[in-house]
């Protein structure tokens, strides 16, 4: 049931009319009261209205609500698209009988199109009539646009649950990475360790995520803690939060795996893992340009094990390191050592057929060894193939 999974929510997802195909296209997410909410965003300057409404709205505490569009982005709508924000959040929270401060909004869909209004006011009776604790999947299936499937996951530890869905499959890349999340729990968590958790657990996971290098203007991540479970309070340093901490972190991992494998004409997976850097924010720049490489994601759909793509990425990334320290992986095959590929890759068969089957698989392991510091990161990523090039050409016709 994603987002319903813990206690204390309520979700529905109905079609409102704001994408031509008639799927569902709008989605409302209601916590109790006492609910609390954290949020992390996009780092795009260009933000859409939605994010900005809703990163106003979290700073005053009083949020315990979403609801979501897909179909139109409402970025690049100027004024107008503030006030639409505004307005849509209002009446939802008046059909529900909450005041707008309660209210948050995400978007998702065509950048610059304004939103449909009439269509919202007409559906909104019939989406707060659809609110029910089994109305994740529902609102799972209204966020989504060009997604081929729904993305949810559910994780339980001493009786607290947590929940989430996603949508997202292009215009992904960190910070954070057009992807909305939504993760729930019915542990009671005072706001600022709710914050606290989602800047640990949710944002190093999602910001790892690349799919084709475009930051989108609606990246949202939400976090509610309903307090619904009974049990006590959660705190930070106690054996709780650690369960906690591992359940959010447990959803994180599965919606961010999902949102990889369906990403826009995605035949394989390409998770880098960079060791060996000094700094971490060094070996996460390194993994991050292997991973947004179009040559590595071209190689991946060919199935081309061609170490000299990882090495070119790796050098071009802007972090200084030792060439003669830097070491190739793919899955268990060591294609470079000391920044040289073997004679043996070019003059035998066997080493390139060894590679070749570690590039079939549908998640494609990369290793990069860069020296001997102790700073790692990961970036995960997926080929690029002809259907995402056809998706993209297409997207507004």
């Amino acid at each position: 049931m994603s987002v319903t999974y813990p206690s204390g929510f309520l979700a529905a997802g109905v079609t409102a009319g704001f994408k031509p195909s008639g799927l569902p296209d709008l989605g409302l997410l209601v916590g109790d009261p006492g609910t609390v909410v954290a949020g992390v965003f996009t780092t795009n300057l260009v933000s859409a209205a939605p994010v900005r409404l809703s990163r106003a709205r979290l700073a005053l505490g009083a949020p315990r609500a979403v609801v979501v569009n897909s179909g139109q982005a409402n970025a690049a709508t100027g004024a107008r698209g503030d006030a639409d924000a505004e307005t849509t959040t209002a009446s939802a929270a008046t059909a529900l009988g909450l005041d707008a401060a309660e209210m948050l909004q995400c978007s998702t869909g065509v950048i610059g199109e304004p939103l449909h209004l009439p269509q919202l006011d007409a559906a909104l009776p019939a989406l707060v009539d659809a609110l029910s604790p089994e109305g994740g999947e529902d609102f799972a299936r209204a966020i989504m646009t060009t997604d081929t499937v729904d993305k949810r996951a559910t994780a339980e530890s001493d009786g607290i649950r947590v929940g989430g869905c996603a949508k997202g499959v292009g215009m992904i890349a960190p910070n954070l990475a057009t992807m909305l999340v939504f993760v729930t729990t019915d542990a009671a968590v005072a706001a600022p360790d709710l914050q606290r958790l989602a800047a640990e657990q949710l944002k190093p996971r999602f910001n790892s995520l690349t799919v084709d290098a475009s930051t989108s203007t609606n990246d949202t991540v939400l976090l509610f803690a309903s307090g619904a479970s009974g049990a006590p309070a959660v705190a930070p340093g106690s054996l709780s939060w650690v369960r906690l901490a591992e359940s959010v972190a447990a959803v994180g991992e599965s919606l961010l795996r999902q949102l990889a494998a369906d990403a826009e004409g995605a035949n394989h997976v390409l998770i880098v893992e960079v060791e060996g850097a000094e700094a971490d924010q060094d070996a996460r720049t390194i993994a991050k340009a292997i991973a947004d490489s179009p040559l590595v994601k071209t190689a991946a759909f060919g199935g081309d094990p061609n170490p000299g793509r990882i090495l070119q990425a790796a050098g071009a990334a802007g972090v200084g390191f030792d060439p003669a320290s830097l070491d190739v992986w793919i899955g268990d095959v060591q294609l470079a050592e000391g920044g040289v590929i073997p004679p043996e890759y070019f003059e035998t068969d066997a080493l390139i057929e060894k590679a070749r089957a570690q590039m079939q698989v549908p998640e494609i392991a990369i290793r990069v060894k860069v020296g001997d510091g102790q700073a790692r990161s990961r970036a995960m990523g997926c080929d690029l193939s002809y259907e995402y090039v056809r998706i993209n050409g297409e997207y507004t016709t």
